[in-house]
């Protein structure tokens, strides 16, 4: 048997907490429960070794048997009792005390942990027109592995909005949550109508004769279309208001719609126009770049 100093690693005026400190460190290492299967015979002996080392100085009345004892065995007559006594303590347990009680309270609880870890978030990509996206809908998303759902799309989601689909994402560790799914709404663009904040943006050609005159007319907006007047002698760019019919705002007033007139001429050629362009004086004398005159 080697010295137990030499075992723990320890100098020979060592205290008892330098003795326990280094047990401690040993033992939590080389306790067969916490080793491999393939590993565990050879550190069964290493942790008898250690444990019996241990035995021989873990206080002051150990140390001082331990003393006497290897004294005695300086003497060759001596030496198979002194083998004996290291070879019963290496077998017998260590008595009960802290460190003992500690260590196998560690190891158990060791193998009763759980790696508890939530499951990762997993993104998608949902396209969606502008008028669904003004007006809410709903729409079926596929999912990694082919399931798919239904999603609720708001009113009013502005492009680039993600929906958290809770618990759709990837399955968690331990017990733990599942992940989420964010889907990414993209709105796509609209031919006419155009966004700005809650309010809708549209350029409505008119006739020449409706501009005139004044008249009243359908004007499409994102809910339907609504009677819209068109006041006699409005110009090109002239903005009318539609109160309300810009986008829903949940628990506040919907923006509105901006209507912005463009006088639109008949692609055909219309020889009575012609005519009264031609002997329009009042028209003639109108210089529509007037204020360009300084450029």
């Amino acid at each position: 048997m080697r010295d137990p100093y030499e075992i723990l690693g320890l100098a020979r005026d060592a205290g008892n907490a330098e003795v326990k400190a280094a047990y401690r460190r040993l033992a939590k290492r080389l306790h067969p429960d916490a080793q491999s299967e393939g590993n565990a015979a050879r550190q069964q002996a290493r942790f008898q070794e250690v444990t019996a080392a241990y035995n021989q100085l873990k206080d002051e009345a150990a140390r001082r048997r331990f003393e006497a004892e290897r004294r005695a065995a300086a003497g060759a007559a001596r030496a198979p009792i002194f083998e004996e006594t290291m070879r019963r303590n290496a077998a017998e347990p260590a008595p009960p005390d802290d460190i003992f009680s500690e260590l196998f309270e560690g190891i158990r609880s060791a193998g009763k942990r759980v790696f508890r870890a939530r499951g990762n978030d997993r993104s998608y990509r949902l396209s969606v027109s502008f008028l669904e996206a003004a007006n809410g809908t709903r729409k079926r998303v596929r999912l990694d592995g082919g399931k798919t759902l239904e999603v609720n799309v708001p009113a009013g989601i502005d492009d680039g909005r993600q929906i958290r689909l809770r618990g759709q994402g990837d399955a968690g560790h331990g017990g733990a949550d599942a992940g989420d799914a964010l889907v990414t709404v993209a709105v796509e663009p609209h031919p006419y109508f155009r966004r700005e904040g809650h309010d809708i943006h549209l350029t409505l050609p008119v006739s020449l004769p409706e501009a005139v005159l004044g008249a009243r007319i359908d004007a499409p907006t994102v809910s339907g279309p609504v009677s819209l007047t068109i006041p006699a002698g409005a110009n090109a760019g002239t903005r009318l208001r539609l109160k309300g019919r810009g986008i829903a705002v949940e628990g506040g007033a919907p923006g509105d719609q901006y209507v912005t007139l463009e006088i639109v001429l008949p692609e055909a050629s219309d020889e009575a126009l012609r005519d009264f362009a031609a002997t329009w004086t009042a028209g003639a004398k109108h210089n529509p770049r007037k204020d360009f005159s300084d450029f």
